[in-house]
């Protein structure tokens, strides 16, 4: 299947007052039409700052300093801002986690659908209102008439995240980038969204990458699942494998810490000892080595070599068996 996204050894730094912030380092995957791969890991893994690498919003700190990535065979890396500007919103978009933080607050939801059409294509009032209407009901909002003249403090969090979702589907983007988008919704929410996301996927063929620390979640809608761990994928492969099989310690570590994953009620979960350790001062070799239970002097000298299996691949040099599991 021809690939839509493609990014390859990708590296974004931070520039700070300590030195130099290695966020992302060496990351690779490529993406399908219609795919959903799920990313996941702890705070601070380099989730959110693959996405924002890929869709061109960095700090002024933040800089890529190596790699490529290619949507639909175009390179992104080194494009100016206003060629960036031209592809962000309608080839690639991003959903962000917390709707409030990206709707302006003083514009009706319309008025930010036309603007968002508006700064790609020339489009009459009508024509507008016509596709936001459409756009709305495809995410599931009831009476959009009347949601499309709120302002965004009158709707519920759940709603302002349908409305964030909508925008980002106005130009059919090839890819969606989505940075927890349920994370601050109840669950029944949560699982309305992800039902509603996973049909869009189906029906508009929209490629997307799932940002997420919560395992059930990913596995409720993505194809793929990509483990990351100190800016590193430690793990990827299809999620089915990833979840029942995992072959990399720290995906073992994530799943243990389920609570779905206790024998009975009452059960201590399994945690991960230590905590991440500090990007700016990664431990040499491999960065979840502090952590390991299967670690040996060999963890400690260098980084571990990226193994192959069909379909799958892991960075270890001491993986769990195969259906080893939790």
């Amino acid at each position: 299947m021809t690939a839509v996204l493609e990014v390859t050894d990708l590296r974004t730094c931070f520039t700070t007052w300590d030195g130099v912030v290695k966020a992302v380092d060496g990351v690779s995957f490529s993406l399908a039409a219609g795919e959903v791969l799920g990313v996941v890991g702890e705070s601070g893994s380099g989730k959110s700052i693959t996405g924002f690498s890929i869709i061109g919003l960095l700090d002024d700190q933040g800089r890529i300093a190596g790699g490529s990535i290619r949507l639909k065979g175009r390179e992104l890396v080194g494009l100016p801002p206003r060629e960036l500007r031209k592809i962000r919103g309608k080839t690639i978009s991003m959903v962000f986690q917390d709707p409030m933080m990206t709707l302006n607050p003083v514009l009706s939801v319309f008025t930010q659908m036309y603007l968002a059409l508006k700064a790609h294509e020339h489009v009459s009032w009508d024509n507008a209102r016509a596709r936001c209407l459409d756009v709305l009901k495809r995410v599931g909002i009831p009476a959009p008439e009347s949601r499309l003249d709120a302002f965004p403090h009158q709707l519920s969090g759940g709603m302002r995240q349908r409305i964030a979702i909508a925008i980002a589907l106005l130009h059919r983007p090839e890819v969606i980038i989505a940075d927890e988008p349920t994370t601050a919704l109840d669950v029944s929410i949560q699982a309305q969204i992800l039902v509603e996301m996973k049909s869009l996927v189906d029906e508009l063929g929209t490629a997307m990458i799932w940002i997420s620390h919560d395992l059930s979640t990913v596995s409720s809608i993505a194809k793929r699942i990509a483990v990351m761990y100190a800016g590193k994928i430690v793990e990827i492969g299809p999620a089915w494998q990833v979840l029942s099989a995992p072959r990399h310690p720290y995906t073992v570590g994530l799943l243990g810490s389920l609570p779905s994953r206790a024998d009975k009620p009452g059960q201590k979960l399994v945690q991960i000892p230590g905590s991440t350790p500090p990007l700016i001062n990664l431990p040499r070799g491999c960065a979840f080595a502090p952590r390991c239970s299967r670690a040996d002097p060999r963890c400690t000298a260098g980084d571990p070599p990226l193994t192959e299996e069909p379909g799958r691949a892991f960075s270890c040099f001491n993986p769990e068996d195969v259906g080893g599991g939790v």
